[in-house]
């Protein structure tokens, strides 16, 4: 079992703060340095993002001397209406529940087996968490559970969130940034020691553009039912188009299923009885006839690997902004909450002085570096290594499933590696 950091401990952000005739109280800013002919605030940490990943990071700021804001586009009282479920690692749980929230979410579905098997191939594995002496492998919710309870966890904290302001410019000197965001219409300038860029990748993408790899895949997406339903088991099944993995949730599963582009789209529309009939074909009958299917989206698939080192002083990126993986073995967002939970680590570990500073993000990188590395690797090569019907590499591949299956070692390996990534 991994030992994570802990987070630091401090006072409260609010004692003894004064609001004069005429003001606001923001939280964290300094409402001090606005008058009547000035839009200009400054903070230590500014977070441009409000999703799980930003929030995951303010949480774990929050209690301490440090003057955090978090800039979010959409307005205070919108709910997330993604419909997806969220695949969160053992590790991940740790990390939510030393941020508070892991007791309010709702509608979550334990993994505790998984088993990985190649379609048309003798070669399989299963992991077991009774056999790695955790609880479960991991869990299976809805994303807008995630979302509400982090953003209900920061509305109630002492970190100054900004709803409704759409970032349009982001620069840096040498000891600090300019964010510049609109809000009701007005233009607003905040001064920052550290950005913190956890908006998905949009922001700085034209002017410092990723490293990309079309994977020439499509996921599909949906919630199904079926008539003999494994509880707790997930299955991830290699195919020579693409994975396709069942996450165990609610009455059914999350399907996953990844496919070259076209057939994505033309599997979007195809009726329901087609669909299931297709799906059977291809999975098999390990979890009975299936039953129903919800409605389908599909979004394409690709690695996006932010610069290590991004050229702005000041600025680092979180999440999705810095990588974004295939989703096969489910990494994406668990490393994006590591991500987070280590740059807090770092911040809480600086001096006042020190922070946004080179020397502190390159510590910040030097720490992620491995699980960042590690992790793209990982799923980069499942997805080569698996998305081929090339008879010696499917034969290779049966044999290295069934070693992975009888070495005790190597199976608990990948399940570390899974569960808390190669910092675990």
């Amino acid at each position: 079992m991994p030992s994570f950091p802990r987070r630091r401990e401090s006072s409260q952000l609010n004692a003894g703060f004064r609001v004069k005739p005429g003001m606001t109280k923001l939280g964290l800013i300094e409402v001090a340095e606005m008058n009547e002919n000035t839009m200009t605030k400054t903070c230590d940490i500014a977070i441009i993002g409000g999703g799980p990943v930003g929030a995951a990071l303010a949480l774990a700021l929050r209690g301490s001397k440090l003057k955090v804001c978090v800039l979010e586009a959409r307005p205070a009282a919108s709910a997330s209406n993604d419909a997806r479920a969220l695949a969160l690692s053992y590790g991940s749980r740790l990390l939510l529940a030393r941020l508070g929230v892991w007791d309010a979410l709702h509608d979550v579905s334990a993994i505790r087996t998984i088993h990985i098997s190649q379609k048309e191939s003798f070669g399989r594995a299963v992991l077991r968490a009774a056999e790695l002496n955790v609880p479960e492998l991991g869990y299976v919710l809805p994303y807008t559970a995630l979302h509400d309870a982090l953003t209900h966890a920061l509305q109630h904290s002492d970190v100054a969130s900004i709803y409704g302001a759409s970032v349009t410019q982001l620069s840096s000197s040498a000891d600090h940034a300019a964010i510049s965001y609109q809000q009701n219409g007005a233009e607003h300038t905040l001064h920052t020691r550290l950005a913190v860029v956890a908006d998905g990748g949009k922001l700085l993408a034209q002017q410092f553009p990723p490293e990309v790899h079309d994977y020439g895949q499509s996921a599909l997406i949906t919630h199904i039912t079926c008539s003999a339903p494994k509880p707790n088991i997930a299955f991830e099944r290699f195919t020579p188009q693409g994975p396709l993995a069942l996450l165990p949730f609610k009455q059914g599963y999350e399907l996953v299923w990844t496919a070259p582009h076209q057939v994505a789209q033309e599997m979007l529309t195809w009726d329901d009885s087609h669909f299931l009939h297709k799906l059977h074909q291809h999975f098999g009958d390990r979890v009975g006839e299936f039953l129903t299917v919800s409605k389908r989206t599909c979004f394409a698939l690709g690695l996006k690997r932010a610069p290590q080192q991004t050229p702005m002083p000041h600025t680092v990126l979180l999440g999705n902004a810095a990588q974004t993986m295939h989703p096969v073995a489910g990494q994406g967002f668990n490393m994006g909450l590591r991500d987070a939970w280590e740059l807090a680590q770092e911040i809480l570990d600086a001096a006042p002085e020190a922070l946004g500073t080179e020397a502190m993000l390159a510590a910040y990188r030097s720490q992620r570096r491995t699980d960042r590395e590690a992790g793209i690797r990982f799923t980069d090569g499942l997805v080569r290594l698996f998305s081929n019907d090339l008879p010696l590499v499917s034969a290779g591949r049966a044999a290295s499933l069934t070693a992975l299956d009888c070495l005790p070692f190597a199976k608990k390996f990948v399940a570390k590696r899974m569960m808390f990534g190669a910092n675990g």
